[in-house]
């Protein structure tokens, strides 16, 4: 028995896909010299003193990697076996957080135990991945069943809800990255179409609400949200239903809206007759459905019905029940205000770092914005300005690349595995990290919301980076008994 043990571990250290492993130590290198350089202050003699940021972070990284090490140490069935309990055990802790005395940064997300404080919801993560793996890996499971698909979706939304409970908006936007692998695991596309569709009614209609057609009353914003509506509701029934069907109506509307715009002659707002116009296209829809009796014409009514209810709820969402910070921020994203010594003062910051780092950097420890501390938050949420100032150029596309040959070596390892389990939540940990290096670093660059949550490995702190070694290491482990032949 002792001789089979030992072959068997023999075995999975074998087949341990040491690559990613190679990235990992790479990322968490280059995260400590960017967390050097921006938590570094002038006169500092000793970057390795546990009395500083840089110190403590080789503390994380330590426990980082015997977490890691832990993990491949425990036997694969484990994650399958108790992932209900991880993530019901999780799902208390984030419940619990939500009445904790202790606020961060108007932030109830962390738990202060003495001198450690823990942020559970960077844990919930790996433990929702775990679960949806156990769910969606269960005899009969299809996705495009209803009460299937409501299941998964129930599962991702409480861990949102409560950590929206603890002010962390940011956190809890992270769980709409798992749609990415229910998309890969059979989820309809008109389903990611429909994401999709809401971001850009909400960034057209926004953007343009108080701009004008000429002295008119017509809202551009409005206007071209409506026509969006129609046309990518024809776009969809050209797809999914009759091909003449959808030229029909192309013409009808086209010619409707062309008629719609000589009133603009008489000072009216069109906005009424593209929402009447709207109003029968659905109203036709449904008719073709009881005529024609495909279901599909129903799904793309709703969908034209719940367009038009997302835009002018997300419009009074924004005007009337969002905070002044951040409906500021939102405005500053898309170029309504400037506000550079309000909501828009960090990601200005952090441009004018990065673009002072030029083509090669100013080296190591030698950034000014970050030294004399003009970026908020630059050691943790902001720290890619810090690569952006030292390393430059070069230096930022190199950490870029590493993150893509980190994404592109999870795709291949999820493809690579032989049991649903596995592939599901492989996906899940992909994912999350796409998720996270794109709106990170996109919100330093000012192309993305600032939402607060941080960079994979780069960040200070130890939940993030525990949190990111659970969930890589898990999927190592699942990964290395792919050819493990169980006694």
């Amino acid at each position: 028995m002792a001789q089979q043990a030992g072959k068997r571990q023999t075995s999975v250290w074998r087949s341990i896909d040491w690559w990613t492993i190679l990235i990992y130590i790479a990322l968490l290198s280059f995260g400590w010299i960017s967390v050097c350089g921006a938590s570094y202050s002038y006169g500092e003699t000793d970057i390795f003193s546990l009395a500083t940021r840089s110190g403590m972070q080789i503390v994380w990284i330590c426990t980082s990697i015997m977490l890691g090490f832990i993990i491949l140490m425990l036997d694969d069935r484990f994650y399958d076996t108790f992932a209900y309990i991880i993530y019901g055990m999780l799902l208390l802790l984030l419940f619990a957080t939500i009445f904790n005395p202790h606020s961060i940064k108007g932030s109830r997300s962390w738990l202060v135990l003495g001198p450690l404080r823990l942020q559970p919801a960077e844990f919930a993560k790996f433990a929702t991945a775990l679960a949806l793996a156990k769910l969606m890996s269960t005899y009969g499971y299809n996705i495009n069943q209803w009460k299937h698909f409501a299941a998964a979706l129930a599962m991702i939304m409480l861990p949102m809800l409560f950590i929206i409970g603890q002010r962390e908006t940011g956190s809890a936007l992270v769980y709409l990255s798992f749609f990415l692998m229910f998309y890969r695991e059979g989820m309809p596309g008109s389903i990611l179409f429909t994401g999709v569709a809401m971001v850009v009614y909400f960034v057209v209609g926004i953007r343009f609400a108080e701009v004008y057609i000429g002295d008119t009353p017509t809202s551009i914003g409005k206007f071209t949200v409506l026509i969006l509506v129609q046309l990518f509701s024809i776009g969809m029934v050209w797809v999914y239903c009759n091909r003449s069907t959808a030229w029909k109506l192309l013409l009808y509307i086209l010619g409707l809206t062309l008629a719609s715009l000589l009133l603009l002659e008489f000072s009216f707002d069109i906005v009424y007759i593209q929402l009447v116009i709207t109003a029968v296209l659905i109203g036709y829809l449904i008719w073709e459905g009881l005529g024609t009796r495909i279901r599909n014409y129903y799904f793309i009514a709703l969908f034209a019905l719940g367009s038009v209810i997302f835009f002018y709820g997300a419009d009074f969402i924004m005007n009337n029940m969002m905070e002044p910070h951040q409906r500021s921020r939102i405005n500053v994203l898309l170029g309504l205000d400037e506000d550079l010594r309000g909501a828009g003062y960090n990601v200005h910051q952090s441009e004018i770092a990065i673009g002072s780092g030029g083509l090669e950097g100013k080296g190591f420890l030698n950034g000014t914005q970050t030294k004399l501390k003009f970026v908020p938050e630059q050691d943790t949420d902001f720290i890619f300005c810090t690569v952006g100032e030292e390393e430059g150029f070069l230096g930022s596309a190199g950490v870029l690349l590493l993150f893509l040959a980190l994404i592109l070596r999870l795709i291949h390892l999820s493809e690579r595995q032989p049991f649903r389990f596995g592939r599901v939540y492989g996906y899940c940990v992909l994912s999350i990290f796409l998720f996270h290096v794109f709106i990170n670093v996109g919100m330093v660059l000012g192309l993305t919301p600032v939402i607060g949550i941080p960079l994979p490995f780069f960040s200070y702190g130890g939940s993030s980076l525990w949190g990111f070694t659970l969930l890589l290491f898990i999927f190592l482990r699942l990964d290395a008994s792919r050819n493990l032949i169980r006694s």
